[in-house]
């Protein structure tokens, strides 16, 4: 192929000179037509006409013949730009056909020095170099200095994280989105400090942005942690009523950059995602670990996350923190995702608010998400692009949980869909009825609970979630942390259920 390129080129290089030449010799051919002036010619503005013939009876048209002659030489011109255009496309196809087969060349090499466990379902583990689009840097020096990128692979790599042979466990990295926050040194520190494990759980810090103070942050922590740089900064072209929107559309692209590179280049089976502004709780990475395989395991299940949108103290049980629940909300904010379900996202990934994306019933499918009582995580980030929308009513009372809980020893099975629906449904619709006055008055209620409170509209759910505190707002009718409706916390102490009447079958996309 390389050889046939080549050739065409040479071929076509020929032709470009020889077309000169010929052209050359037929000017040299043509009689002289002398100055102006000369042959009946007249000088502009003359007596004589420009293109008179001096009276004789041969005279030459000069002003004619220097048209046609200009006309023709324009023609040539044209017709050798062509073929020099032509030249230059075959020349940057046959560069850059070059340039893929180096880049395949290099990749298979990379290969070869594994560094990067894969889980048990693969052959062995995988270490793969990252390509972020860095130019090279010859030197570890100057301002990028220290920030876990190897100075002969400028791109960036994973380093050093391996696993025993004899070790089944996965490799579950975390990646963290930043930008210009340097407060993601809080973040990184809690992660570094409740990390069992780096080679388990390498740390890779994606910044978009170009922040060069919160480059140094995240370069202070040397090897430590990964830190890659998203390489388009360039604003993105919106429609005119979108432009104040400009930050939802670069953290879209950011995500989308980020995964692929997690998930394509390193070759990771899943991944755990969090953003510069979160804190995480002492058993953040055992929670992960142990619901890896129920995630695995049920085709009903999209993500885990550390996330609980009703997390408010108030509202949680803080003598259970071990319970779990399935919710039809995608929470965020600390999510675990696997490859395949990138696979499935990644060709439609939006352009711009992929959160609210994710919880749109084309995206769904009627899947559900893993949430914990107490948040396994909390921001601390009132700064961003939603300019503090919720921080100030909601996200700021959230609760950490700041106990450990072996969740690995734990049997998690009653997660999986067919044990959780009945056991979650009967639990629901049998407890006591009542109506919110009961709630609101002290004495009317005796017992612990639970308690069931039923809406059967929007403006039901959202009046009666006013009231109660929790949350209020729905994504294509999804209410946040529900299940089948069912909206389950505490108030006063007791269990209460908000739940649509018995029989729920699917939620009214009109609600939203």
């Amino acid at each position: 192929m390389v050889r046939k390129k080549g050739s065409l080129i040479l071929c076509s290089a020929f032709l470009f000179v020889a077309w000169n030449a010929l052209l050359l010799l037929y000017l040299w051919g043509r009689p002289p037509i002398g100055r102006l002036g000369e042959l009946g010619g007249a000088e502009p503005g003359g007596k004589e006409a420009w293109a008179a013939g001096g009276g004789k009876p041969g005279g030459v048209n000069l002003a004619g013949e220097l048209i046609r002659v200009a006309e023709e030489v324009e023609e040539q011109f044209e017709t050798q730009k062509k073929l020099l255009q032509q030249i230059e496309r075959q020349r940057a196809g046959w560069a850059q056909q070059r340039a893929v087969e180096r880049r395949e060349s290099e990749d298979a090499s990379r290969v070869k020095d594994v560094a990067i466990q894969q889980p048990p379902r693969t052959s062995g583990p995988i270490k793969t170099n990252m390509a972020v689009g860095e130019q090279k840097r010859s030197q570890r020096t100057g301002p990028t200095a220290g920030l876990g990128v190897d100075s002969q692979n400028p791109q960036g790599s994973i380093r050093d994280h391996k696993a025993t042979p004899s070790s089944p466990e996965p490799v579950i990295p975390i990646l963290v989105i930043a930008c210009d926050r340097v407060t993601v040194k809080r973040s990184l520190d809690r992660l570094i400090q409740y990390r069992p494990s780096p080679e388990l759980h390498p740390i890779i810090v994606s910044q978009d942005c170009g922040h060069a103070e919160t480059a140094r942050v995240i370069g202070s922590y040397g090897a430590q942690v990964t830190h890659i740089r998203q390489p388009d900064l360039a604003d993105i072209r919106v429609r005119p009523e979108h432009r104040k929107f400009q930050g939802y559309y670069k953290i879209a692209r950011h995500y989308r950059w980020a995964l692929n590179q997690v998930f394509h280049t390193f070759s990771q089976p899943t991944v755990v995602i969090v953003e510069d502004d979160l804190e995480v709780a002492p058993d953040f990475f055992e929670y992960f670990r142990a619901l890896y395989p129920i995630l695995n395991a049920d085709p009903t299940l999209w993500c885990v996350s550390a996330w609980n949108d009703n997390g408010r103290d108030a509202l949680v049980d803080p003598s259970r923190p071990e319970l779990l629940y399935r919710t039809d909300f995608f929470p965020g904010l600390g999510w675990m995702l696997l490859k395949e379900m990138w696979d499935e996202l990644e060709p439609k990934w939006p352009s711009a608010f992929w959160d609210d994306w994710m919880r749109q019933p084309e995206q769904r499918r009627n899947r559900s998400c893993i949430r914990p009582e107490i948040s396994r995580t909390i921001t601390f980030g009132r700064k961003g692009v939603s300019l503090g929308q919720f921080f100030d009513q909601y996200l700021r009372y959230i609760k950490l949980n700041t106990e450990f809980v072996p969740f690995i020893k734990q049997d998690l099975s009653y997660l999986l869909k067919e044990k959780y629906d009945e056991t979650f449904i009967t639990e629901v619709y049998s407890a006591t009825l009542v109506k919110m006055e009961q709630l609101q008055q002290t004495g009317t209620l005796s017992g612990p609970g639970p308690y069931r409170v039923q809406y059967s509209s929007r403006e039901s759910f959202k009046v009666f979630a006013r009231t109660l505190g929790v949350m209020d707002d729905l994504k294509s009718g999804v209410p946040r942390t529900g299940y089948r409706g069912v909206v389950s916390f505490l108030h006063r102490g007791r269990r209460v259920f908000l739940a649509p009447p018995e029989g729920w079958t699917q939620y009214n996309t009109s609600w939203s």
